[in-house]
Formats: C-alpha cells, structure tokens, sequence
C-alpha cells in the first residue's frame, strides 16, 4: 500500500498530533478533522490546513502494515 507522507511545516504539527493521540486514543483522527472544520467555518484556511495535515499524519500514524518500500 502507497500512502504519501503528509507535509508537516513544524515539530509542533507532531507535538499536536501526539496530544490528540494520548488524550483521544483511536479517536484522534476525528478530532484533529473536528478542529479542521471548526477553522474552515470560522474562515480562517491556515489552521484549516494545518489541522488537516494533522489529521493525515495521524492516519498515516495508525497503519500497522508498510506504508513504502522496506529496506
């Protein structure tokens, strides 16, 4: 399975990613998505963007099997 790296602009992209992990567990992805739509209504496309990434990487995140070629 091919599933591209999400773009991260920061470490803090990973440090939010990780929060949502340990505090909603497998649910993490849904909110990271929640904070996204919360920034797309608000208007405001930057944060939209970023929580978006966020949410990638932590699909990207849960996928036990490889994501690319192994070495």
């Amino acid at each position: 399975m091919q599933l591209p790296a999400p773009y991260l602009s920061d470490r803090a992209a990973v440090d939010d990613a990780e929060a949502l992990i340990r505090e909603h567990g497998e649910e993490a992805g849904f909110a990271a998505a929640a904070r996204a739509e919360q920034f797309r209504v608000l208007g405001n496309h930057i944060h939209f963007a970023r929580w978006r990434q966020i949410e990638r990487l932590i699909t990207y995140l849960s996928v036990d099997a490889p994501l690319d070629t192994v070495h």
